[in-house]
């Protein structure tokens, strides 16, 4: 069977001296040391009796040692679940305890706290790893329960209820974005690829694997560094990174505070974006700055990876102020839009995405209910994936128009959330905009927009408040405008609307 970790032993073989994997500050380590780290961890993980379909957890911080301890955890059959080191451990516990882990790599210094976590588990250091690294019992131990013996890995997401939801995607999914990723973007060995989202964020995924297809190399970006536009910017120069990969969020950082103007970047061949709306100015300045690289934006929830995909053309109009489409649907899945009854919309009008085909997950672990949910079975046995988000189809290409869970009523309209948001961001002033909706006893519902604003100095209330009346409707201007110094991000580098529900 064809598998994530053959991508490796595959590379090892033809390119056994290249880079594989860098770690600013260390010296790279070559494809052959790779492998060599991936063994070690499956050796260990096979002694204690670790069969395919047992989930491994990883608790540690990005390193060349951690890329090792995921490709060995695949070589032994297993499936690892990579969670945020910086988390809660209240969160990391439930995490690892939902999905019954059998071991877990982590750092030495968590391992007390894990021990503390689990006090009836009695968890043990079972084995060291190099590089710091340990791997200590799960709470479930090897007498755990195998999953089919196809699931490579689990991710975590925020779920509705309030609980983390596990992600579970098999070789055979993760392999068909790969396939598709190398089809597209067609790489090369001699590409050095960025890795700037935790290995817990699918974004991940493109990272890791599509390079170590190619025999690429993948110069690894740790929490502290990706926080640091102008440590970013000489990143990308002084590394040469040929294809990047983030959120918008993070391209918007470099723009502001990179001074990204310091260095040529003939490197530099395409950038990829995904996981959030990029606003047009910001885009727009951005391909100022970097005019020969290739942009594409990327669009998928982690239960599909990526399901569509859209080339920037080359200029993008000074007019221009909506963002653009996510694009067509990518060539190793198929999509379509429908109503609320689940059935097909005509061309032009608003329904939800589903997703059938290779990159769909293959469900959520442990969750029957929400699987019922999530996905349809038509008439032919085809399983579609309900995404949530709402689209309009035009030409082939689909326009994004909001997530069905940030659409609210309000004096009897329906309200997209984003699409306030995207008016905000024509205000010359104004660098970020997060809209949320909070319940109200007297109008229902009462909307708050929080800003970031550029070094042009912040808008009053009365000029906010004009200009919203000049670019929404009535029932669409905010209530409240709330002027901060930065918003809140996720682990994954994109705005907390959870935590901004708290500043109301």
């Amino acid at each position: 069977m064809r598998t994530l970790y053959s991508l490796l032993a595959e590379a090892q073989a033809a390119f056994p001296d290249r880079p594989a994997v860098v770690d600013p500050g260390g010296p790279p380590v070559s494809y052959r040391e790779l492998d060599r780290l991936a063994e070690q961890a499956s050796t260990h993980l096979e002694r204690i009796g670790l069969k395919p379909g047992h989930r491994v957890g990883i608790m540690a911080h990005k390193s060349v040692h951690t890329v090792g301890a995921i490709f060995g955890i695949l070589r032994a059959g297993g499936a690892y679940v990579p969670v945020d080191p910086t988390a809660p451990l209240a969160r990391i516990a439930y995490i690892f305890g939902d999905c019954a882990v059998s071991a877990i790599v982590t750092e030495q210094r968590f391992v007390e706290p894990l021990q503390a976590a689990f006090p009836d588990a009695h968890l043990r250091v079972l084995a060291p790893l190099d590089g710091g690294l340990v791997l200590i019992d799960g709470p479930a131990g090897v007498q755990a329960p195998a999953s089919e013996n196809s699931l490579a890995y689990i991710l975590y997401t925020s779920g509705s209820t309030g609980k983390p939801k596990g992600v579970m995607i098999s070789h055979n999914v993760a392999l068909s974005f790969v396939d598709w990723g190398s089809e597209v973007f067609q790489p090369e060995p001699a590409d050095i690829f960025s890795n700037h989202s935790p290995f817990h964020f699918d974004l991940s995924i493109f990272d890791l694997y599509v390079s170590i297809k190619h025999g690429a190399s993948v110069v690894l970006i740790g929490d502290e560094l990706g926080k640091q536009p102008i440590g970013l910017v000489d990143l990308i120069a002084h590394h040469r990174i040929t294809i990047w990969y983030s959120t918008p969020s993070i391209l918007r950082l470099l723009l502001e505070f990179g001074k990204m103007e310091r260095f040529p970047y003939p490197a530099l061949r395409k950038v990829l974006f995904a996981g959030e709306v990029f606003p047009v100015k910001h885009l727009r300045e951005l391909k100022r700055i970097w005019p020969t690289q290739r942009f594409f934006n990327l669009y998928g929830p982690t239960e599909t990876n990526v399901c569509t995909y859209l080339e920037i053309p080359p200029a993008i109009p000074e007019e221009q102020t909506e963002p653009f489409p996510i694009g067509a649907a990518c060539s190793h899945c198929q999509t379509a839009v429908m109503d609320s009854d689940g059935k097909p919309v005509p061309p032009g009008g608003e329904g939800e995405l589903w997703v059938a085909g290779g990159p769909v997950m293959l469900g959520y672990w442990n969750l029957p209910e929400q699987n019922q949910r999530a996905f349809y079975w038509d008439p032919e046995g085809t399983k579609w994936y309900r995404t949530g988000d709402v689209v309009v189809e035009e030409g082939g290409i689909y326009l994004f128009r909001g997530r069905r869970d940030r659409m609210v009523k309000r004096r009897s309209y329906r309200v997209e959330l984003g699409e306030i948001e995207s008016a905000l961001y024509k205000h010359p002033r104004v660098s970020e905009a997060a809209v949320i909706a909070t319940p109200d006893e007297e109008s229902g519902v009462l909307i708050t927009a929080f800003l970031t604003c550029n070094g042009d100095g912040r808008p009053s209330l009365i000029e906010l408040k004009r200009f919203s009346a000049e670019n929404l409707p009535k029932y669409m201007i905010p209530d409240r405008f709330s002027i901060q110094p930065q918003l809140p991000k996720t682990s994954t580098d994109k705005i907390d609307y959870q935590r901004l529900k708290q500043l109301v």
